[in-house]
């Protein structure tokens, strides 16, 4: 092939390539100049297009639906959110000094010219910030919060919702309810209304406030869940616990603040938590009565300390077995075990045995809500006891006396005899008596000795008193043993100082 024809081909390549340039050029100018169009013909249209029909209500909530419920209780919680405060305790806390190990070595001793005999350390303090809520419940300052609160604390701060801040005196605490009584320098406060927390049912509608975490005054809603919870043991051996349980969010620093109904009056003072192990809360909340709290507050503020009824009884509760002993159809009510001697009830005439299953007309369903019952009652109060005996119900008018601490027994070596199996016993003597530290009143058999193994160990424990077996006295090991009988066998024991039933089954 000769030059020119390939300057020719090379030519004609060229031509080609620039017919294609020229070609892809106009259709990318094509296709951009038909979107143009096509988004300035979208946009001609958006212009022209009406705006949404979308309905607008200026007009305040309806805060009652058409049948009648309320959809919003803003109005309530509006009244309640004045008498709700912040409670800021302070207290100086000793730390612990630390000193050098080598300081225990006298040759470190000399070398850094410590003394040879240790000198005290002054103490170091640090203070410790404690938070939580409380309520205004007198116009004159009076403020219901927990004992929890504000224990052990130097200085007690109160902050109001208005922003106002006042310097609070500590009235009085008792650690047995958790309940503490403030009072600030102040009139004209708003205060709540407190109701008969005994008339919560269920399902009713309920309120938390305080200043949960330091993050400000919250409120949180919820239902009661349940009532008359005692079987938790929060405050303690010895504490009177009722508490209502609620689904209403508490958390740490709500302690103190109240729990409210529908219509913005307190039913109770939030209290504690069930955590299950998170630290916070998970819908299971414990609020003390109002009723309870009220009682505590109002004696504190007359007489500075809490004054609570003494009826006298020793009690237990019913389990089905002993109902049917006792001749009670339904196993609600206290069982009394022992009636202490020129008591109240002594002197009413109430006799072990005695079911009691009302206080002032109202039921008393277990051991634990009549000692709540009687506790809230002033000493000196007559009370009305409806009981039951030998399957008829009685009244008695009691008039309470004020409640003193029980003395306990204890143990000390004794000649043995085995009564049940595995359970030894003996007769009470007068050396036996002084051993035990028993009261001269104390009659019966004691144990001495129980074999951990013994089916009956749960029950009896050493130093039991064994009063009666089945309704009959036993003074001696053999009235004992010709009292038990095949079956079910009802004890009467007495277990550091306090009498209770026992039922026992014999093969």
């Amino acid at each position: 092939m000769s030059l020119s024809d390939n300057a020719t081909s090379e030519r004609e390549k060229l031509m080609r390539y620039r017919l294609f340039a020229t070609v892809l050029i106009v259709f990318i100018a094509g296709f951009g100049l038909t979107a143009y169009l096509q988004t300035r013909d979208q946009g001609a249209e958006a212009e022209t297009r009406e705006p949404a029909d979308v309905r607008v209500e200026r007009e305040r909530l309806e805060r009652v639906s058409p049948e009648g419920n309320p959809t919003s209780y803003a109005d309530t919680i509006e009244k309640v959110r004045p008498a709700v405060v912040s409670v800021f305790s302070e207290r100086m806390v000793e730390q612990p000094t630390r000193r050098s190990p080598f300081m225990d070595d006298p040759f470190f001793r000399r070398f850094f010219g410590a003394p040879e005999e240790e000198q005290p350390q002054r103490p170091r303090y640090r203070r410790e910030q404690g938070l939580g809520s409380g309520v205004i419940v007198s116009s004159d300052g009076y403020i219901l919060t927990n004992n929890h609160v504000i224990d052990g604390a130097d200085e007690v701060r109160v902050s109001l919702g208005d922003q106002r801040s006042f310097e609070a005196t500590i009235i009085g605490t008792d650690p047995e309810t958790d309940v503490a009584v403030l009072k600030i320098d102040a009139n004209d406060l708003p205060a709540l209304v407190l109701t008969d927390s005994d008339n919560i049912r269920v399902g009713d509608i309920v309120f938390a406030l305080g200043n949960p975490l330091g993050i400000g005054q919250t409120v949180t809603m919820g239902i009661v869940s349940a009532t008359g919870r005692t079987e938790f043991n929060l405050l303690g051996e010895g504490s009177y616990e009722n508490f209502i349980q609620t689904d209403a969010a508490i958390n740490r620093g709500n302690s103190g603040g109240p729990l409210v109904d529908a219509q913005g009056r307190v039913i109770g003072i939030n209290t504690a938590i069930l955590t299950a192990g998170t630290g916070g809360n998970i819908g299971i909340g414990f609020a003390i009565p109002v009723n309870m709290a009220s009682h505590v507050m109002q004696s504190l503020i007359t007489t500075g300390r809490v004054s609570r009824g003494f009826l006298g009884v020793s009690i237990q509760n019913l389990t089905p077995e002993l109902a049917e002993e006792f001749g009670v159809e339904v196993a609600e009510g206290a069982l009394v075990a022992g009636v202490e001697p020129d008591s109240p009830a002594d002197r009413a005439g109430l006799e072990r045995g005695d079911v009691i299953v009302a206080v002032n007309e109202r039921s008393v369903s277990s051991a634990s809500d009549l000692r709540l019952r009687i506790s809230q009652i002033p000493p000196g109060t007559t009370v009305t006891i409806t009981y039951s005996r030998d399957g008829e119900r009685n009244e008695i008018d009691v008039e309470l006396g004020e409640l003193d601490a029980v003395a306990e027994a204890g143990p000390g070596p004794v000649e043995e005899n085995e009564l049940l199996e595995g359970i030894k016993v003996a007769r009470i003597t007068g050396e036996i008596r002084d051993d035990f530290d028993l009261s001269p009143e104390a009659s019966g058999v004691i144990v001495v000795e129980v074999d951990s193994a013994s089916r009956y160990a749960e029950n009896f424990r050493v130093g039991t008193v064994i009063v009666e077996i089945n309704q009959s006295a036993v003074n001696s090991i053999d009235e004992a043993r010709q009292a038990l009988r095949t079956g079910r066998n009802v004890f009467l024991v007495q277990q550091q100082g306090v009498y209770r039933y026992l039922v026992v089954t014999l093969d």
